[in-house]
């Protein structure tokens, strides 16, 4: 449950045009903070100005936002948690975080970006559920664990090409490093435990919704993904919903669509008129 920290794997690994890894800039700072609930959470933050934070999704990790990573810190303070007022990007299962910590913390979220994912219980759901595409939702538990031990890569490229608009993305480097994160003890069984809490989430999102949303949303959708049926979920629980959908792509937008996906997320947190102050990050 989100108390007072976003606790999550943050940021992401990136595509790259060529066949390298790409990650997050050298120059962004780690750390480790100890929440108020005894959970360890892995930091990453650079650049300097208003502050913006990325949560990534399933089947990747923390340098998969580095395309927009790379472009953002110029002038914001990209950074997971978010401290004081705060624009927060999610992809894939951090939409669901991102909504709920938008919901408990609405004073502090200035403007919320959701790429291609449902959230569980809310608008069509129950209909999403019925998509085969979606059979990890009920896989986990030990027996999936003990299945996976060793193939994680088998299990992410099932993933990755169901819901990939380009059968080469993610390329080799990256479905390499994101399964080597999740190989990494532990990693498989924090990763089911997203989908054990869904039936839970989902009742908690049916009372969350009864008060929409007020500030602006911007929700993306891959033409061969998701498309606007994002802006259909999240006009379900917000009530100023801008909607994009990212021709040709599907469910990777980093890896598959990159520059288009970097420059509308820009464009939606730095509009002409925003009178954003900029935060510092606390030492």
């Amino acid at each position: 449950m989100i108390r007072r920290f976003l606790v999550i794997a943050l940021l992401a690994i990136g595509a790259t045009v060529s066949h390298a890894q790409q990650s997050l800039p050298s120059s962004f700072q780690a750390k480790t903070i100890r929440s108020p609930e005894a959970a360890d959470i892995f930091v990453r933050w650079g650049g300097k100005g208003p502050v913006v934070v990325l949560i990534h999704g399933y089947a990747e990790n923390s340098d998969s936002w580095a395309p927009l990573a790379a472009d953002l810190m110029k002038d914001h303070t990209v950074v997971v948690p978010g401290y004081d007022k705060t624009s927060v990007v999610a992809h894939d299962i951090g939409n669901a975080l991102a909504y709920a910590y938008a919901v408990m913390y609405r004073d502090k979220v200035e403007r919320l970006v959701v790429l291609d994912a449902p959230i569980p219980g809310i608008g069509p759901w129950n209909e999403i559920l019925l998509d085969p595409r979606v059979w990890h939702f009920n896989f986990h538990g030990p027996d999936a664990e003990r299945l996976v031990a060793g193939r994680e890569r088998i299990y992410l490229d099932r993933i990755w090409n169901d819901f990939t608009g380009d059968p080469s993305k993610p390329d080799e480097a990256t479905r390499n490093c994101f399964a080597a994160t999740y190989a990494q003890p532990g990693g498989m069984r924090a990763g089911f435990a997203q989908f054990t809490a869904f039936s839970q989430n989902a009742k908690d999102n049916k009372i969350f919704e009864q008060v929409k949303l007020t500030m602006p949303v911007l929700a993306v959708g891959g033409e061969k993904s998701f498309g606007p049926l994002q802006a259909v979920i999240m006009r379900h629980v917000a009530t100023n919903v801008r909607e994009v959908v990212v021709a040709g792509s599907g469910h990777w937008l980093m890896e598959e669509r990159p520059a288009e996906t970097v420059a509308l997320i820009r464009n939606f947190l730095d509009p002409p008129d925003a009178g954003q102050t900029a935060t510092r990050l606390a030492d």
